[in-house]
C-alpha cells in the first residue's frame, strides 16, 4: 500500500493533477513559481491535497471525484497529525469525517467550481474594462471596502496583469481579478469580482467579467471561478457570460481539538 509522503516534484504534480485540470484548476495554478514557495504538497498513490500558507490562516484544498473520495479521505486523515491548529478547507463533499476526530469545523458553505465552456456566451457580452496595476490599489481597496468587505485580496495578485477596472468620474465602481494565474499550466480561476452598490443592475460585473475572461483565453486553457451555491446573482452573471457549473465543494473553518 502506498504510503503518505510530502511531494516536491513539480512534474509529477502536474501529471496527477491535470488528469481533471478543472476539479483542480487552483491546485494546478500554485505549481507556477509565482505561487510555488509558498505551497506544501502531501501525496498517497495517485491523491494530492494541498496546504497554501500565502493566506492566514493556510488554506487546505482537497478535491475528488466521487470515485476517489474514500482513497482521498485517507491521505487527509494521515496529514492530519502535520497540519497547522486553525486553518481554512476547501473540500469535496464526503471528505469531513476524515478531519472529524482532529478538528472542530465550522460551516463556511456550499460553493460552484464553474468553467468557461460557451464561447458564444461569452461573445454576447458587450466587454469593459481597462487594466489596472500597483497604482489603482488605493481605489481598489475602497471599492473592497464598499462593496466586498468580506472578500479575500492579497495586493501582490495586482501583478499578475489579469485585473480589470470599469471607472466613472475617476473613481472604480466594478472590478474582476483572478486568484489563479498561469501559463506555464493553462489554468486561470476568476476572483474578486464586485460592482459599486450604486452600479449594481447596469451590467457592469458581466461586462468587466467578460473582458477579463476574453483576455485570460489568449493565454491559458480553462478559465474557472468558485461562487457560493447560494448566491443566486453571482451565479447567473456567470452563467450569463459562458460559465457552467462542473462540480461542488464545501468551505470549513478548521480549529484543532
Amino acid at each position: 500500500m502506498a504510503a503518505v509522503r510530502a511531494e516536491h516534484d513539480r512534474a509529477v504534480l502536474a501529471r496527477l493533477l491535470g488528469r481533471d485540470p478543472v476539479l483542480h484548476a487552483y491546485q494546478l495554478g500554485d505549481l507556477d513559481d509565482f505561487f510555488w514557495p509558498y505551497t506544501s504538497w502531501f501525496r498517497r498513490g495517485e491523491q494530492v491535497v494541498l496546504l497554501y500558507h500565502g493566506v492566514d490562516p493556510p488554506t487546505l484544498l482537497a478535491f475528488a471525484a466521487p470515485a476517489d473520495t474514500a482513497a482521498l479521505a485517507v491521505l487527509l486523515a494521515e496529514v492530519t497529525p502535520v497540519l497547522p491548529a486553525r486553518l481554512y478547507a476547501h473540500l469535496s463533499p464526503g471528505l469531513t469525517d476524515a478531519l472529524a476526530g482532529s478538528f472542530r469545523l465550522d460551516p463556511g458553505g456550499r460553493h460552484h467550481r464553474m468553467a468557461l465552456t460557451d464561447r458564444a456566451r461569452l461573445a454576447a457580452v458587450a466587454p469593459a474594462g481597462v487594466l489596472l496595476g500597483p497604482a489603482d490599489l488605493p481605489r481598489l481597496r475602497d471599492l473592497y471596502a464598499r462593496a466586498y468587505p468580506d472578500n479575500w485580496f492579497d495586493a501582490r495578485m495586482l501583478d499578475t496583469g489579469q485585473y480589470l477596472g470599469v471607472r466613472e468620474g475617476g473613481e472604480l465602481v466594478a472590478v474582476a481579478g483572478v486568484h489563479v494565474f498561469s501559463p506555464a499550466y493553462g489554468v486561470a480561476a476568476l476572483g474578486n469580482v464586485t460592482t459599486h452598490p450604486r452600479c449594481r443592475g447596469r451590467g457592469l460585473g458581466a461586462a468587466v467579467v467578460a473582458a477579463l475572461c476574453a483576455r485570460l483565453r489568449e493565454s491559458v486553457t480553462h478559465v474557472t471561478l468558485n461562487v457560493k451555491a447560494d448566491n443566486a446573482a453571482a451565479v447567473r452573471l456567470y452563467e450569463r457570460v459562458g460559465f457552467t457549473r462542473v462540480a461542488d465543494y464545501d468551505e470549513w473553518t478548521l480549529t484543532a481539538r
